[in-house]
């Protein structure tokens, strides 16, 4: 697109075909490769100002964090691990492991936020995924940071319970009795997960348990929730206010619309520099104004920097990093 509007090449000739194409001197030869060299200068430079990057900023106490499996060429797996503020959603400089099972590599991210200006003194709640390698972490470096579990796995591995004890009592019975069967099982099954996890009190989520242990299909469920138990709603804790529910996932969507994603990249530090230019970028981008139908915005029109207090004004992330 852009070397047809520059050279007057390509695409200008299908919108414009009485033109004449340029001379071949005068081609655009601007390629996808220059624009990723221009973006790994920038990230070279986001590298280099990791440390104090976001000092000042904000006051975080409540995080988020998630982590996306990207595939290097030759074949090489890496994951990207992102903490994110649950107030403002200020992302701090990711980091780039070989797995996320492991202790170290969560050390490794809160250890990078905490050298970019996150006082980890601070924190009190941390949103997640049911990542063994982060829990192992909190328990031995941050122990007094609350964790609570993302309820939109949580959903998910329940759904999995429900449909099959949906698949149990509807077998033997004829096709459309087994549907409605189903159904009705599946609806009630909801209902009954939504009265504990959606709970506005720890005594009305214990009601909510012994309705759905008492459901002759909820025990498996049941189970499931009390072994989350602690982890569940801890949200509701004023100790924990502000924490998220559920853990930063929907960022990865603007990761992967970004023209430098993983599968162009070669070598694991270039993916790595990729990844802190995008965590500037979403820092500086302010959320569009309108809501969509599945996706609604809590800070419409303004930028992460903005809702923490550090407003860029007529900045751009670009010129952050002096390009």
């Amino acid at each position: 697109m852009v070397r047809s509007w520059v050279g007057r090449q390509e695409r200008w000739l299908l919108w414009r075909p009485f033109d004449v194409g340029p001379s071949p001197e005068l081609r655009c030869k601007l390629s996808a490769s220059t624009i990723h060299r221009w973006l790994d200068r920038a990230g070279k430079v986001a590298q280099e100002t990791v440390d104090g990057q976001m000092e000042g900023i904000g006051a975080t106490e409540e995080v988020g964090a998630d982590g996306l499996w990207v595939r290097l060429r030759g074949g090489a797996q890496r994951v990207v691990l992102m903490l994110v503020d649950s107030v403002s959603g200020v992302v701090w400089p990711p980091v780039i492991a070989l797995g996320e099972e492991g202790a170290e590599a969560w050390r490794a991210l809160f250890e990078r936020a905490r050298s970019a200006g996150l006082e980890l003194d601070r924190l009190r709640g941390v949103t997640s995924d049911g990542a063994q390698g982060l829990l192992a972490y909190l328990s031995q470096g941050l122990y007094w940071v609350q964790h609570q579990r993302c309820v939109w796995h949580l959903w998910r591995n329940l759904g999995r319970l429900m449909r099959r004890a949906a698949s149990q009592a509807a077998q033997g019975l004829a096709a459309d009795l087994a549907k409605e069967v189903k159904q009705r099982l599946l609806s009630e099954l909801k209902a009954l997960v939504h009265g504990v996890i959606d709970a506005r009190s720890y005594d009305e989520a214990e009601l909510a348990l012994a309705r759905l242990q008492a459901q002759a299909s909820g025990a498996p469920l049941a189970h499931v929730l009390i072994e989350q138990w602690d982890r569940l709603l801890v949200y509701l804790l004023d100790y924990c206010r502000g924490l998220q529910r559920v853990s930063p996932e929907w960022y990865w969507r603007d990761f992967r619309l970004r023209l430098s994603r993983g599968r162009n990249h070669g070598a694991e530090q270039r993916f790595e520099r990729a990844a802190l230019l995008w965590a500037i970028y979403r820092n500086f981008t302010p959320a569009q104004r309108r809501s969509e139908r599945k996706r609604h915005y809590r800070y419409p029109g303004q930028s992460p920097l903005q809702v923490a207090g550090a407003a860029p004004g007529n900045i751009s992330y670009l010129d952050a990093l002096g390009v």
